[in-house]
């Protein structure tokens, strides 16, 4: 039986001189010993005591004193393990101003976030608590010049070096966008817009280079392991990335990537790297776990001995191997120096309370690989995380609302309570229930689930069907047939507008050459829906299908789209029309005689709904992770290897330790099989996650949603009232066939 229990570590009174008697255990990986340094206090004289690290605890204060020698003279490499809610960005912030106090040039210390706000925040605090320690009201946020993320310190740098690269120091760089667009002015050039198979669209082709580049693999290996479906274009993609490499040479432009290409290139140089290794006493990297390939080639190429570098991270929550992040980058660091890698891990949690971290420690350490840490708290509470088993999606979303409900009524704001799931996707029932339940939301990780392009395309077909004189929709839903533009759309907006009918107009309008061939089935729809010949949700599925090729021809993302599509099929056999479907979302077409947007409608409360990835460094009072199944955690899509499926398992581990007070994990029992009537009932049975498995069920409340009360016992009465009635009904059943 699992038991947890609240350890109490309290500061310790130390007379100055004593040494704290915590240690941190030392660990392996991959047979290597990574040494863990002692969190012994130095010895220190009364008048060596330090005020501004006094709120510190044992771990952090050990991370922020590290290797700082006299004048701040650089010490070796440190590795700073995080964990969830253990004040990281307070450390870092502290190791900084410890820097700068002890007498470190702030134009030789080098900070690189993973944003620019976190950038801006970790110097604004450095700053203030050095400027205090220090009694002086110098600004010395203006000192810390080398502050930023990696792509913005590139830029810097490859501008200052741009001679000795072969750059021109004027050279511009483009966003994502203006990416996109040359990658496919390239595409064209090269005639690969008109093969006869559909090549990759711009989007997907700057993805594929984009990894490459960021992870260090071969483009063989990246399309067989993210671009399955792109293999065939290995010989063409390579042909297309040198020309769009040649053409940003030409045109005197960098893309975000190679930002960090050049300046690896840049610190492979045996006396560039040592120029630029001299220019910084200390280099502060934040998030190390979120670091690929060619960040960490960079920083060991700068400081190859370790000197004067510290990393801090937490491999447990390292969630973005999408982006090109690696674990191995962490997990690897120590080894990289001789002697190797001190390590300080900060295990004390402020954030969630006990039952909460001993279920997320038992969860991640199931791993297979990891630095050893166990989260612990002063923060008692008597509610375990709630592991809520229910019938389906939809009784998922009504507990959600439900307990959302509660909590704000017991005083728990809606910005204080957060949903999160795996896929965008995954919130998409619950996004409806909240609107009819008029709970405002506001949502990360991708567009609200109404407002996405593909769901915007077939409610627009549903909207124009219902009232011909919606010129958006019909605006929207024109446009998605090729050979159908702005022009050809206002035409048959006006002949539907003349007609009065939309099935007549649309059956006698004369489509330009290039529609031709979409035009008798898009007329066919039109007039069944327009009629409403077809029966509700049935007609729903006529839209989807008829949508189905123009999602593939406009999306690269088609499969996920379409998921979004399925969903929103399920919630249509729901309502009893069309009109009330329409009606229940809230999506009344604007103004078409206004040309301006009306007043935003801005709520003073509302509850948030979060991808996992989005959520990562958040923290709400009440949580709850949506579809605790296999298939969606860990997704489907990511148990093609142990890596894919042990980085599934650290996003359970991110969600979790969100929670402060309250944390909900719903299991759907049942979901339904798509493709079939709006009534029918083919459906799939779904498992718990892998990750929690029936050993650490004990760290729970299991139960199920509603909750079903006991029967009461029969009385002596109702006894004695069945005796007076009891029938032979086995002798009832032969008379039968006398």
């Amino acid at each position: 039986m699992y038991a947890y229990t609240v350890r109490m570590r309290r500061q310790p009174s130390v007379q100055l001189g004593a040494r704290l008697p915590v240690s941190l255990p030392n660990i392996s990986i991959d047979d290597r010993p990574v040494y863990a340094i002692s969190t012994a206090a130095p010895s220190a004289s009364p008048a060596s005591a330090i005020p501004y690290l006094e709120k510190l605890n044992e771990a952090q204060r050990a991370a922020v004193e590290h290797g700082v020698g006299e004048r701040a003279s650089p010490g070796g490499p440190l590795l700073v393990i995080a964990g969830a809610g253990s004040g990281k960005t307070n450390t870092l912030a502290h190791r900084v101003a410890h820097l700068l106090v002890k007498g470190a040039d702030p134009r030789r210390v080098l900070l690189l976030t993973f944003s620019r706000r976190a950038a801006q925040d970790m110097t604004r605090r450095a700053t203030r608590i050095a400027a205090h320690a220090l009694g002086t009201r110098a600004d010395l946020a203006q000192a810390l010049t080398w502050t930023g993320t990696f792509h913005s310190v590139g830029a810097r740098l490859l501008r200052e070096y741009a001679e000795s690269i072969g750059l021109s120091p004027v050279f511009t760089i483009n966003d994502r966008e203006d990416c996109a667009d040359l990658m496919n002015v390239v595409r064209h050039e090269l005639g690969l817009s008109a093969k006869e198979r559909r090549f990759p669209v711009k989007g997907t082709c700057l993805a594929i280079y984009s990894r490459v580049v960021n992870t260090g693999a071969t483009l063989a290996q990246v399309l067989e392991q993210a671009f399955p479906w792109c293999r065939e274009w290995e010989p063409d993609l390579r042909a297309l990335f040198a020309a769009y490499v040649a053409a940003k040479q030409a045109q005197n432009v960098l893309d975000y990537d190679d930002l960090l290409l050049y300046w690896s290139r840049m610190a492979s140089e045996p006396a560039i790297a040592a120029d630029l290794g001299q220019r910084f006493d200390h280099v502060l990297v934040d998030e190390y776990q979120d670091t690929n390939r060619l960040q960490a080639t960079i920083l060991l190429a700068m400081k190859p001995d370790g000197r004067g570098l510290t990393v801090v991270g937490d491999d447990s929550q390292s969630i973005y191997s999408f982006r090109g992040a690696t674990v191995r980058n962490i997990l690897d660091f120590p080894g990289h120096f001789e002697p190797q890698a001190s390590r300080v891990t900060l295990e004390r949690n402020y954030r969630s309370t006990a039952p909460i971290l001993a279920a997320s420690n038992a969860v991640i350490g199931l791993a297979a690989e990891r630095f050893t840490k166990d989260l612990w708290t002063d923060k008692a509470s008597a509610q375990r995380p709630r592991l809520v088993s229910v019938a389906g999606e939809l009784e998922q979303a009504r507990y959600v609302v439900e307990s959302v409900l509660a909590a704000r009524e017991a005083g728990m704001k809606l910005k204080a309570q957060a949903v999160l799931f795996r896929a965008a996707h995954h919130s998409a029932a619950l996004e409806i229930e909240l609107a009819r339940h008029n709970i405002p939301f506001v949502k990360f990780g991708g567009l609200r689930f109404l407002d996405s392009t593909h769901v915007k395309d077939v409610l627009a077909v549903l909207r124009w069907a219902q009232n011909p004189r919606d010129r958006v929709a019909g605006f929207r839903v024109l446009q998605l047939l090729p050979g159908v533009g702005p022009a050809t759309a206002g035409q048959v907006l006006d002949a539907v507008a003349n007609a009065c009918e939309l099935p007549a107009a649309i059956g006698a309008y004369d489509p330009p050459a290039r529609a031709l061939a979409d035009w008798p089935a898009f007329a066919s729809l039109m007039m069944e829906a327009g009629a409403s010949r077809t029966p509700w949700p049935a007609e729903f599925e006529q839209v989807r299908r008829w949508y189905e090729p123009h999602l593939e021809r406009n999306h690269e993302d088609a499969p996920t789209r379409h998921a979004d599509i399925l969903q929103m099929e399920s919630v249509a056999a729901t309502f009893a029309s069309r009109e009330r479907f329409l009606t229940e979302l809230t999506l009344d077409p604007p103004d078409a005689t206004s040309g301006e947007s009306g007043v935003p409608l801005v709520d003073e409360d509302y509850l948030i709904l979060s991808t996992i990835h989005s959520a990562k460094g958040q923290e709400w009072r009440n949580v709850f992770v949506l579809n605790g199944v296999d298939g969606c955690i860990p997704s489907d899509l990511g148990t093609g290897s142990q890596e894919e499926i042990d980085e599934e398992q650290r996003l359970l581990y991110v969600a979790m330790t969100r929670a402060k007070e309250d944390l909900h994990i719903v299991v759907p029992q049942r979901f339904y099989v798509h493709n079939q009537s709006g009534l029918g009932d083919r459906h799939v049975w779904a498992s718990r996650t892998r990750f929690i498995p029936a050993s650490l069920l004990p760290l729970f409340d299991v139960h199920a949603w509603p909750r079903v009360e006991p029967l009461a016992p029969p009385t002596a009465s109702g006894f004695a009232a069945a005796a007076k009635a009891r029938i032979d009904i086995a002798a009832q059943l032969k008379a039968m066939w006398d």
